[in-house]
């Protein structure tokens, strides 16, 4: 088939489309790896969207292909049949007229004004010109090619939810957590007195304090009222495309609602300085890793979230290749995007759109929760106007369990 045809245009489409589907795939598995966990409800639902997509995907292909076969065989007869007719027009008296030279044509040329019609016959047939056809003069059959898959720029990743790793959220809108403030004490058996005789002392005694934090579940979701000819006309199919579009949206506004959670934290930072080097940025790290300990008591896994902005600051000190002496390693400018860009003293750095600019934090899984029921997408048919209406929801909620473990860092004036 030749270029440009609308056939080679929908494969292209296809291709492209199922290359993307193919990375969406992968950015998922990447996700739940740099957690080192399995994936979630949510993504395992996105993947069989995703799926279910690149089986159409390839029906279609497998359809494009037999048909152009089939087309391929049927043009090259169509040209056989030219060939013969034109062979056949060239021997009639069709036959195309040539002059050897201009005085031949010179001397036909008075044959014919002599009189001779067999002379006037042949000069029409040489001085007939066609008439060009060009696409302005049948723009009826001219159509308006959709190219390629729809140019949509969103980064639908959550890291911060994925490295919190949300939680069933079936317990009601409403529901409690046991928190922990004040543990039983042990001590040494001893009257206060300098004597080594203790026995019969009253031992120490301390009641266990545990209060309940409240989780509050909020709905998340939003919806489009699509017409039925839109669906039945589209191409690509624009259900697939606003279905997409909202499971983006909800991704995103729940990362940010988890990252405004995150940056509510009253702990004071540790700074570091304007131009650190990877020493003293280490450094500030360690001290805000030593602040986390101290409340979670190594309670659950440690990170380094970062907005966008930060990583000019942090990615530069640590080559993506280094000597086995560096602080840390793996920052590469070509991977750039949300998730875990590398690690510093083995803490792994995740960058989150979702963050304000220049925010840094230092925290663990044990200081903030994430809890989520997601409802997916909803249709409803409106047969009144031939439409139907999508919608697409879910529950989630944040739970600040103890913000003393989310330290800010925050860059120095000097």
């Amino acid at each position: 088939m030749a270029d440009g045809h609308p056939n080679d245009a929908m494969i292209r489409r296809l291709d492209a489309e199922l290359q993307e589907r193919m990375q969406a795939q992968a950015g998922l598995v990447a996700t739940a790896q740099a957690a080192e966990r399995d994936l979630n409800s949510a993504e395992r639902e996105t993947m069989t969207q995703l799926r279910s997509r690149v089986v159409e995907i390839k029906e279609q292909l497998q359809e494009l292909d037999s048909f152009a076969e089939i087309a391929t065989q049927v043009n090259d007869r169509m040209q056989q049949v030219d060939r013969a007719l034109m062979t056949a027009r060239r021997t009639g008296s069709d036959k195309a007229v040539e002059y050897r030279s201009a005085g031949a044509w010179v001397s036909e040329y008075c044959a014919a004004m002599t009189g001779s019609k067999a002379a006037r016959d042949r000069l029409e047939t040489f001085n007939r010109t066609a008439d060009h056809q060009t696409t302005p003069d049948n723009p009826g059959i001219i159509p308006d090619p959709i190219v390629g898959g729809v140019i949509n720029f969103i980064d639908a990743a959550r890291p911060l939810v994925s490295f919190l790793g949300p939680q069933t959220l079936d317990q009601g809108p409403v529901f409690y957590r046991p928190h922990v403030t004040q543990h039983t004490e042990v001590a040494r058996q001893t009257d206060g007195t300098t004597t080594d005789i203790t026995e019969k002392v009253e031992l120490a005694s301390q009641k266990m304090l545990i209060e309940r934090l409240t989780v509050t579940a909020e709905t998340y979701g939003g919806y489009v009222n699509v017409s039925r000819q839109n669906i039945d006309w589209s191409r690509p199919n624009i259900m697939d495309l606003i279905i997409n579009d909202l499971a983006a949206q909800y991704a995103i506004v729940t990362e940010e609602v988890t990252a405004d959670a995150i940056a509510t934290t009253n702990t004071s930072p540790v700074e570091y300085p304007l131009t650190p080097t990877a020493d003293e940025l280490a450094t500030a790290i360690w001290t805000a890793l030593g602040t986390v300990y101290s409340v979670t008591k190594g309670q659950g896994r440690v990170a380094i979230v970062v907005a966008p902005d930060r990583l000019g600051a942090f990615g530069p000190l640590f080559a993506p290749y280094a000597p086995s002496n560096q602080q840390g390693s793996g920052f590469m400018a070509g991977n750039f995007g949300q998730g875990v860009m590398g690690s510093i003293s083995g803490v792994p750095v995740i960058m989150s759109a979702a963050l304000d600019s220049g925010e840094a934090f230092v925290l663990s899984t044990a200081a903030v929760e994430v809890w989520e029921q997601r409802i997916g997408s909803l249709q409803v048919i409106e047969p009144s106007v031939l439409g139907v209406q999508v919608a697409y929801a879910g529950y989630f909620a944040t739970l600040l369990v103890d913000d003393d473990a989310i330290v800010p860092l925050e860059e120095g004036t000097a």
